[in-house]
């Protein structure tokens, strides 16, 4: 259910969210400010940028819980060398998995240490029965102990091993994602995509180079796109609305799904409204979110009406596309 390989694909950079995440959290918005009735702009936009926000912390405790597993194996082991009387095997024990130059990296980040004290992000110390779970999974699994018992040692090989352990453990369990869950419920859609960006944090990582955090933003444009898109979409439901009448005539607005309406509503938005967004980038980023987020049928649907809109627009000179939006 939680897994990072479900429905939902995404188009990664560097950067932390990208403009169809951006464009998901404005619907989830969007559809809570319509079903609560609400008029407080001001309150919802905060919501909006505080769900997007927190995203950041889901994405950092994921990374923590690493970095915890790790620090509980060498904690173990440094308890079993005091015992009295301690075996060979704890004496001298495969510190394989605790030097993992991968995780080393991680736990030797300063702007990953700063920003959990920050934020007092310290989830895993008052909970750590996660990390002692994840830790007894771990141990008993042929991943570790064929990774312990290879003679072998490398960075390369250090990541692979990390990299599967996270998509094999870490990312699918649902003790972590039902916790998640309660902790933040705006994080039960961020999970798939919080998994699949430390997935690919993880392959980026370089031996020898400090890891640091990256941005939340790719840049200030698509910070600036989360809330043009919300207030101009918010601020102009009513006039949305008539366009979507005008172009399904043999539909009742009431029949057509709510999500698929605001699927709908925020792109005729984007057509108007966004002159830099190319109309083909505007369908297709709509049309897989509707794969996601609403039913089977919907995204042949939205496309149809979508595709009908945009040239009317262009046939009455509405669409006013300039630059990259020409494409």
């Amino acid at each position: 259910m939680y897994y990072l390989c479900g429905r939902k694909k995404y188009k990664f950079f560097l950067n932390m969210i990208n403009r169809r995440h951006i464009r998901v959290k404005v619907m989830q918005s969007v559809y809570a400010m319509t079903h609560a009735q609400s008029d407080n702009l001001v309150k919802e936009e905060k919501f909006l940028r505080s769900s997007i926000d927190k995203m950041y912390d889901l994405y950092v405790l994921s990374l923590d819980m690493i970095v915890r597993v790790n620090q509980l194996a060498e904690n173990t082991l440094e308890a079993s060398k005091k015992k009295f009387l301690a075996t060979k095997e704890e004496l001298n024990p495969n510190r394989k998995f605790i030097n993992n130059k991968a995780v080393q990296l991680l736990k030797e980040s300063t702007s990953l240490q700063n920003y959990l004290e920050e934020t007092k992000l310290n989830n895993w110390y008052l909970d750590s029965s996660y990390v002692n779970n994840m830790y007894k999974k771990l141990l008993e699994s042929d991943l570790y102990k064929n990774y312990m018992a290879e003679e072998e040692t490398s960075f390369k090989k250090d990541k692979q091993f990390l990299i599967h352990f996270f998509e094999e453990f870490i990312a699918p369990d649902e003790k972590i994602a039902e916790y998640y869950e309660g902790e933040n419920i705006s994080w039960v859609d961020d999970i798939p995509f919080v998994n699949t960006w430390i997935v690919k944090t993880l392959q980026e990582l370089k031996a020898e180079k400090p890891f640091v955090l990256g941005k939340m933003y790719k840049n200030a444009d698509d910070e600036a796109f989360v809330s043009d898109l919300f207030k101009k979409v918010v601020l102009n439901l009513s006039k949305l609305e008539e366009e979507v009448a005008d172009k399904t005539p043999n539909w009742e607005l009431d029949r057509i799904a709510d999500v698929d309406m605001i699927l709908i509503k925020m792109a005729i938005c984007e057509f108007l409204k966004f002159p830099s967004i190319p109309v083909k980038a505007t369908i297709n980023e709509y049309l897989e979110i509707a794969k996601d987020y609403s039913t089977e049928k919907s995204s042949v649907f939205i496309n149809g009406v979508l595709d009908k809109t945009w040239k009317d627009f262009d046939k009455n000179g509405r669409l006013k596309k300039i630059g990259r939006g020409m494409l």
